[in-house]
């Protein structure tokens, strides 16, 4: 393979590398640093982007493709062609500008690194989407899209319109990647393949798929809803509360874009049918008249903008769903011209408010006094949304009525298509002259927030400068500067040569510039009609004011949480946690033997050969304990807890006594490590105060025999799908493969640890994830946890010893181990380094004899468990600094770079390799790229655990903290 695919790893990656390295830069003082990183990382995003057009021109496609999950037909595939190469200028280009842009218009007190961190995230997912060659993969990609919007539009989170704007544009562009999901599984099944070019080369056969119109449905929905297309477009107009360059950026080329991108990239396999333009032309129309028709009538120049993009994307949506080649050329010309002047009257908008304090267009007026310069730009910018001659909007909406003029299905929305487009195209000339007219024009402005408007910095200005020439430029001379770029796109869209169209500025006297005329003359006339009621209105259009999408969103939640979910509680939900435990088990009973049923697994008779006696004492000794446990837990937690330990050691002797030394090992180190965990957080609980003597009613008495009988189910369900395990029967080769293969391919002699980190190592990479989740899900339910009012106090030992060291006050508790404890202290710090080294040395044998970096990590934690045991939390904490989330965020990165490696020798993902090295002094080592996964593990086991850990410790500083506040109230009272 070539270098030029590799393009695109580089491409998709870069983005969240910066993202990565932006969010490290949350202590800096600097504020350009940040800055730098991020248009460091969007400019070289951008030239990446231009070298690949040499390898896209003509029709053909850059691809890259490694090996994901080749079994399920899901490869990691990436691939560019002309249209996904003008999409990501695009994203690159503007984000580039946004950058610039948002370095002035961010205050002091803004969070800049964390800003620049979403922002460069939010890049790398839509470059995903644009470039994804698979459509799971863009699914993925689809939903990243909508959780980094949801950051970024809650920037400012202390703002409750931003909070609710995020939460509402999350929710239904959330529920529409789900539908998203839905079609593009269904579309796999159809075409027998999940691989975009198979699917595009298909057309044909999914129109005649009897799953075509389910597959269409749930596709449009995932692009309608992220579009912000009727009945889903409430939505964006919510989420101006972000910050400008957000706005500019989401608005032009990026987040609303995503929906129409989807749908061009899909016409050649669905568009066609009479379904598709139904569906789609309709849902286009509404929203383009609709749209346009909101934005007249809207006091905030964002709320304006807002709307106008709701209204162009209609047009974009109404354009695609005709089914015309010609129409396609235009709904991609209008996608760029639109990210054009939409993203300069945006940062226009933002120049405004950052220089005026505000957005209303009824306290603004004659700021082209104070700001010409802005003033013009944002004037031609305008023009350029209303469709003025000599400008780049002109061209594609002439385009747009050239098309609606055709005549493409034999219905009423084809025929009442040229109407609707003269139509809001006059709403367009009336909003955008409104805001050249209000805010420009007019006496100076009184009572602002900000006194003394002025022209912002000249780096600032600068994006809109740009970007208006570009407006200007394509409005001119289109042929020369976007006729090869549009051609390209357009071809790599239809798979075939794209039709002949004229970008020239003047086409003679004919229809679509008559309706033209109209709209422009119409839309004059209908702003200064209507301009007296626009002075003094309230925000929102006339007829439709009080139908407003956000509140009935805000009913539909209010009904499916509050009523529907306060109901369902009320019938299955209880805050007792024996019942909540007894649906769980109950579920992962049932869970276990469905599939069994189902699947008609049958039990072969075991043939005995004869049971050792002292291994069958063993195992009645660990069924004893069992048994007490779960009878004592009610009675002495301590003494079942014991006992639970027992019962560990005996399955730790049964792994011995079967020749399985590394699970030997494993279990005997979770047991020490939870144990010790459980026994921490047994303190906080509150006390179980048993009668003896206590009435048992016939209810508690029902309720004890059904949890016996779901225990019994349960151990019998677990017992009787073991016996079927180890009954049924396994082809030899499976044992022999890994046997034969372990150090050959793997380059090591412990088969066990091979298997984990080399050929099942993505099962492993998923489980320490997992493991990870759970550290910090736990970590977050410890912090908000408040233990019981009687919980265990403070150890008598320890009252004692603090009463000993306040009598001493040239001694600090902190600088010698504790009297009481003194020497089982002193024993577990100087086992510290033994035990560290033991850790390295589990971790270094792993690959070859028992061991590996889950007991080393294990290992390391009971290291560091201990120094909490003997001196204390303030005392381990002031000289061991941990950093266990560093420490799980590293093992998680270092495991998954290691697969990703791979990818760049031309191997699938977490394939290993292995070598000897000669080392100076030591000859020759076996060495493999697995022990480096294997140190992710090790780094992530380290991290979860010490997390926990610190979590339980934390509750008694907490819990000492909350008294000694309390005694000093009481005192001051």
């Amino acid at each position: 393979m070539t270098f030029e695919p590799y393009l695109l790893v580089l491409l998709l990656a870069l983005p969240f590398i910066g993202s990565l390295v932006s969010g490290l830069l949350l202590n800096t003082t600097s504020r350009d640093l940040p800055v730098f990183v991020a248009g460091g990382v969007a400019l070289a995003s951008l030239c990446l982007t231009t070298i690949a057009y040499a390898y896209v021109t003509s029709g053909n496609v850059l691809r890259f493709e490694a090996e994901w999950l080749p079994q399920l037909g899901l490869n990691f595939t990436l691939r560019m062609d002309g249209f996904a190469w003008i999409f990501s200028m695009l994203v690159t280009a503007i984000g580039f500008l946004v950058v610039l842009y948002a370095r002035y218009y961010m205050g002091d007190d803004d969070p800049i690194p964390r800003f620049f961190s979403f922002l460069l995230a939010f890049m790398g997912a839509m470059l995903g989407i644009i470039i994804s060659g698979n459509v799971i993969l863009l699914s993925i990609f689809w939903e990243l899209t909508s959780i980094f919007s949801f950051l970024l539009i809650s920037y400012w989170h202390h703002i409750p319109s931003a909070r609710d704007g995020a939460r509402m544009a999350l929710t239904i562009t959330g529920i529409g990647g789900f539908c998203l999901l839905i079609g593009m599984l269904l579309l796999g099944n159809i075409v027998g393949s999940y691989d975009l070019d198979k699917i595009l080369a298909s057309g044909d056969a999914i129109r005649a798929h009897a799953l075509y119109l389910p597959t269409l449905i749930f596709i449009l929905l995932g692009a309608l809803t992220k579009s912000a297309q009727f009945p889903f477009h409430f939505w964006l107009p919510n989420a101006m509360a972000a910050p400008t360059p957000v706005s500019a950026y989401l608005h032009s080329a990026t987040l609303v874009k995503a929906g129409v991108f989807l749908l061009a990239r899909l016409w050649p396999a669905l568009a066609g049918t009479y379904e598709w333009f139904f569906l789609l032309g309709a849902a286009g129309m509404l929203t383009l008249l609709l749209g346009a028709y909101f934005a007249v009538f809207q006091r905030d120049l964002k709320g304006l903008l807002a709307y106008s993009t709701i209204s162009h994307l209609g047009l974009i949506t109404t354009l695609l769903s005709l089914g015309s080649p010609l129409a396609m050329v235009a709904a991609i010309f209008h996608m760029l011209n639109h990210a054009t002047f939409k993203a300069s009257l945006f940062m226009a908008a933002g120049i405004i408010d950052h220089e005026t304090g505000t957005r209303d267009m009824q306290r603004l007026s004659g700021l082209f006094r104070y700001l010409p310069f802005t003033a013009t730009l944002a004037m031609v910018a305008s023009a350029a949304m209303a469709g003025v001659p000599l400008l780049n909007g002109f061209l594609s909406k002439e385009m747009f009525f050239a098309e609606a003029v055709e005549t493409h299905a034999d219905s009423l929305l084809d025929s009442i298509l040229p109407y609707v487009a003269t139509l809001a195209s006059a709403f367009s000339v009336t909003y955008s002259l409104r805001f050249i007219h209000t805010v420009f024009f007019g006496p100076p402005p009184v009572d602002l927030p900000k006194p003394k408007p002025h022209e912002p910095p000249r780096w600032m200005r600068f994006p809109v400068e740009f970007l208006v020439v570009v407006c200007l430029v394509v409005g001119i001379v289109p042929s020369l500067s976007i006729g090869p770029f549009l051609d390209t796109a357009v071809t790599s869209v239809l798979g075939t040569r794209a039709p002949e169209f004229s970008l020239a500025v003047w086409h003679g006297f004919n229809l679509p510039l008559l309706m033209s005329f109209i709209a422009l003359i119409g839309g004059t006339v209908l702003y200064f009609a209507l301009k007296p009621y626009l002075s003094c209105c309230q925000d929102g259009p006339p007829f439709f004011r009080r139908l407003r999408g956000q509140r009935i969103f805000e009913r539909v939640l209010v009904t499916v949480s509050w009523r529907w979910a306060r109901m369902a509680e009320s019938r299955i939900g209880t805050r007792n946690l024996q019942p909540q435990l007894r649906w769980v088990v109950a579920t992962g009973f049932m869970a276990g033997l469905l599939p069994l049923l189902l699947s008609g697994f049958e039990v072969r008779p075991l043939a005995f050969s004869g049971i050792d006696p002292a291994f069958a004492i063993v195992w009645l000794l660990g069924t004893a304990l069992a048994i007490g446990a779960a009878y004592l837990a009610k009675y002495h937690r301590l003494a079942a807890l014991v006992m639970l330990g027992g019962v560990g050691l005996i399955v730790c002797i049964t792994f011995v006594w079967l020749s399985a030394p590394d699970l030997a090992i494993t279990q005997l180190l979770v047991e020490i490590v939870t144990t010790v965990l459980i026994l921490l957080g047994l303190r906080w609980l509150p006390k179980r105060n048993v009668d003896v003597g206590e009435v048992i009613t016939l209810r508690s008495r029902f309720r004890r025999f059904r949890d016996l009988l779901l225990a019994i189910a349960c151990g019998v369900g677990m017992s009787f799908i073991a016996f079927a395990v180890m009954t049924m029967p396994v082809p030899d080769a499976i044992a022999t493969y890994f046997l034969d293969n372990a150090y050959e391919q793997g380059g090591g002699r412990n088969v066990v640890n091979v298997i984990l980190v080399d050929f099942r190592g993505f099962d492993t990479l998923g489980e320490i994830a997992v493991l990870g989740v759970v550290a910090l899900t736990v970590y977050a339910l410890l912090r908000r946890f408040r233990p019981a009012a009687d919980s265990i106090d403070m150890p008598e030992q320890q009252r004692i010893q603090n009463r000993f060291d306040e009598e001493r006050p040239e001694r600090s508790p902190g600088d010698t181990v504790r009297d009481y404890l003194l020497v089982p202290s002193v024993i577990m710090q100087w086992l510290f380094p033994v035990i560290l080294t033991l850790s390295v040395y589990l971790f270094m044998r792993g690959h070859d004899m028992p061991g590996g970096g889950f007991s080393a990590g294990l290992t390391l934690s009971i290291a560091f468990l201990l120094q909490y045991l003997a001196g204390g939390t303030r005392w381990a904490e002031d000289r061991i600094r941990i950093l266990p989330v560093r420490w799980m965020g590293g093992g998680l990165l270092i495991a998954a770079a290691t697969g990703i490696g791979a990818w760049f020798l031309g191997y699938p993902f977490l394939t290993s390799h292995s070598r000897y090295l000669d080392l100076p002094l030591i000859g020759k080592v076996p060495a493999a790229t697995a022990l480096l996964f294997d140190l992710g593990v090790f780094a992530l086991v380290v991290g979860s655990t010490v997390l926990i850990m610190v979590a339980l410790a934390h509750q008694s500083i907490r819990n000492n903290r909350l008294k000694a506040i309390g005694a000093a109230k009481v005192e001051d009272s």
